[in-house]
């Protein structure tokens, strides 16, 4: 193979809770991250660590509006289309469906819309990839019953995801169960709708929500399987390699403990059990894994079709806790790596990281994986009548599908697409922000929420056409 697979699926990737908007329009319930503020509380309402999710007057939500998708689909499909697009990774917003989260019937509105994004895709010829949740849970639910604390949600969510294996069976072929599951443990309630007890242990809610949610999923695959058996369902992870600081035999260590954040999830999910590290590492805390009857067997029974991740760069980690020092009560942060370059919203760019990664999983699981989030910010500004041009977008993909490619055509991975994080200008998830631009399509709106929304086209608009257009060929 010299080439990537004709049917390779190119295209991009986004969210409803940061893209949508309509929050109040058509019966939709409020949403776990409605009543996320921007701003600098905003991680610590997704660290679990806020009890109050009212609205405050002092606060702002730019999630309420989005990019106003709910609205603009039409002219946003057809930019997508206009580039090529083979594939649209979406999310659907499960309050939209139920909007409380418990209901016997779902929204019938709800569904309707998600039916006419479905037929605008397909007047295209565009596969949707749809993620059943993506950071996104009926507030009430979490509420009322503390998210996936809670072994109800379970159900929930069955009920949630039959609805949508049946309604739109024959139309999405393509199904993610949760988006970067792997964060549950670090951001739960970004990732699970958790509030943390300051009166619980916390690792034991957050492992109770981890095999809630693992369970969950593993629900979602025997019943879209049974509906469909042609439904391909996949997981969604963070990933994004963790290398040592140096050879000794404690950071190499270390990066296989950071290493195995992700894989437990992935273990579980594409192995179906849980593996005999975290099993151990949780005798050891004295945590137990609310196993009840037939749960063993339905993880065992139902594993996934194929892995999905998110890529945006690698990390550092040391065996020598006063170098970890400095990052030890930031989950998210990382030892900065001297052969890579300048550190951008705190990364920094590896493109053979991704080569790095793509080996790494497909040596450890052999299924199919797919790259469903791959992207960087940039701080561009239209200026009517002139190009937006964002080099900065076009050199940073540029270099990782070429690392992709390497990954495909030399060593052999089975990848089945790539799909750019967020194809348009979205909210950022981490910070809310509108000037943290990821997209192909410039959107006129500022972190203030000023601006007509309109949509302009970037030079990476037409770049990423002519790479579509080529399968990869033409990069330059």
């Amino acid at each position: 193979m010299r080439t990537l697979p004709k049917d390779f699926l190119w295209g991009g990737a986004i969210a409803a809770n940061q893209v949508e908007g309509g929050y109040n329009e058509d019966g939709r319930g409020l949403a776990n991250m409605d009543v996320v503020p921007n701003g600098k509380n905003r991680f610590q309402y997704m660290f679990g660590n806020v009890q109050d999710l009212s609205f405050k007057e002092d606060e702002k939500y730019p999630v309420l509006n989005g990019i106003d998708f709910y609205h603009r689909y039409k002219e946003d499909i057809a930019l997508f289309a206009e580039m090529g697009f083979k594939v649209l990774r979406l999310s659907i917003s499960w309050s939209r469906i139920f909007p409380r989260g418990d209901e016997e019937r779902p929204n019938e509105k709800g569904l309707q819309f998600y039916d006419d994004v479905f037929k605008e895709l397909k007047k295209y010829h565009i596969e949707p990839l749809v993620t059943i949740s993506h950071y996104d849970f009926p507030l009430y639910l979490v509420k009322e019953y503390g998210g996936f604390k809670s072994r109800k949600m379970v159900d929930f969510y069955k009920k949630y995801a039959t609805v949508l294996f049946k309604r739109y069976k024959g139309i999405v072929h393509y199904w993610l169960t949760f988006n970067e599951i792997n964060d549950t443990l670090i951001l739960p309630y970004l990732s699970a709708g958790v509030v943390i007890d300051p009166n619980e242990d916390k690792e034991q809610q957050l492992y109770n929500a981890a095999h809630h949610i693992l369970l969950a999923s593993a629900w979602a695959v025997k019943i879209g399987h049974e509906i469909d058996p042609t439904n391909k369902i996949g997981n969604m992870f963070a990933g994004g390699t963790w290398y040592p600081y140096t050879c000794h035999p404690q950071d190499v260590f270390a990066t296989i403990t950071k290493n195995r954040d992700a894989f437990f999830f992935c273990d579980v999910q594409a192995r179906g059990y849980y593996p005999s590290y975290k099993l151990r590492e949780l005798e050891r805390k004295g945590i137990t894994i609310p196993f009840e009857d037939d749960d063993k067997e339905i993880l065992k029974n139902n594993t996934i079709d194929f892995l999905s991740f998110s890529y945006y760069a690698t990390h550092v980690v040391s065996g020598d806790e006063k170098l970890n020092e400095e990052i030890k009560n930031n989950p998210l942060a990382t030892l900065k790596n001297p052969y890579l370059g300048e550190i951008l919203y705190k990364r920094q760019d590896d493109p053979m990281g991704l080569r790095n990664t793509l080996n790494m999983y497909y040596d450890r699981y052999q299924k199919p994986l797919f790259i469903v989030e791959n992207g960087t910010g940039t701080n561009e500004v239209y200026v009517e009548g002139k190009e937006i041009n964002d080099e900065r977008h076009i050199e940073y993909y540029r270099e990782h599908i070429k690392a992709l490619k390497d990954a495909v055509i030399i060593d052999g991975v089975d990848l089945m697409g790539y799909t750019t994080w967020g194809c348009i200008d979205l909210l950022s998830a981490s910070s809310c922000q509108m000037s943290k631009r990821y997209g192909f399509i410039y959107v006129d709106l500022d972190d203030e929420g000023h601006g007509t929304m309109n949509r302009y086209r970037k030079k990476s608009f037409y770049w990423y056409k002519k790479v579509i257009e080529t399968n990869g060929e033409d990069l330059d």
